[in-house]
């Protein structure tokens, strides 16, 4: 499978064969799977210590003919506190137990249950990963991804830039993302941020943001921008290139090709 790279101006700079990667079969059940194993919940909690911090001289028994005790008083079998004493007698308050004020929750949330992840075989994770490269070469889920490409026609995929784009500054790298992608795509690109219609605004989510382009580059370069999503093909996960559904607009750079080349074809062992 061939790809044209482009240069900065948007026109065909050279032809490249891209690597086996992008030829693997679409698995969108694979990749689903992989991304609900990568969701993490985040661990939440009361203090270990809460409502056993108070001040007291331990807890009080329930025996005979013993001093300080509950027993002979009346007295329900609950932990106290003392907090006052006059000769001997005690102004107690219960503490400790949930039916208490400022006593410990009956049943509290646990986070060491919520850190537990679900194990991810390594030969699905690489198909996952493949198979979402392979999502990238195919207009049809791209237009079945984005719903204002309903009625357009996507072509040139997957959608490569030379290496020299990298070194453009933010304004310049902007201005090439809409040459290189035209007027079909180019509204995808950059991230949009708006407030939310609805009552989502008063429960911690006022914001939402489209996910834009995602780019792909080496190692070795260095991108910053806030424009659209930055990712190495060191890092590159299935999250990045299809949370939310297979075939993310993503451009690659001429040097991202070849490391990608290397990782899946060369001689050493996959990692991720």
């Amino acid at each position: 499978m061939k790809a044209q790279i482009l240069d900065i101006t948007g026109k065909k700079a050279k032809d490249l064969t891209l690597p086996k990667c992008f030829n693997e079969t679409v698995r969108a059940d694979l990749i689903q799977k992989i991304i609900e194993a990568k969701k993490v919940k985040q661990p939440y909690g009361c203090s270990p210590l809460a409502g056993n911090q108070y001040s007291a001289s331990g807890k009080m028994i329930h025996q005979r003919k013993v001093w300080k005790s509950q027993y002979g008083r009346g007295m329900s079998r609950i932990p106290r506190k003392i907090m006052s004493v006059r000769g001997s007698q005690f102004n107690w308050v219960g503490a400790t137990v949930p039916n208490t004020r400022g006593g410990r929750r009956a049943h509290p949330p646990k986070p060491v249950s919520m850190m537990s992840l679900p194990g991810i075989n390594k030969k699905e994770l690489k198909l996952a990963l493949m198979s979402a490269l392979s999502a990238t070469t195919n207009g049809k889920l791209l237009i079945k991804r984005y719903a204002s490409l309903a009625d357009k026609k996507v072509e040139n995929l997957p959608l490569v830039v030379e290496s020299k784009f990298a070194e453009l500054k933010t304004k310049d790298m902007i201005n090439s993302v809409k040459v290189i992608l035209g007027e079909d795509l180019s509204h995808l690109a950059i991230q949009k941020k708006s407030i939310r219609a609805g009552i989502g605004k008063m429960r911690g989510r006022k914001y939402k943001s489209t996910a834009g382009l995602l780019l792909v580059i080496a190692s070795d370069e260095k991108v910053k921008t806030t424009a659209f999503d930055v990712q190495t093909v060191k890092k590159l996960g299935v999250n990045d290139l299809a949370n939310g559904g297979v075939g993310r607009l993503t451009l690659y750079t001429e040097k991202a090709i070849e490391e990608l080349k290397n990782k899946f074809e060369g001689k050493k062992e996959w990692k991720h």
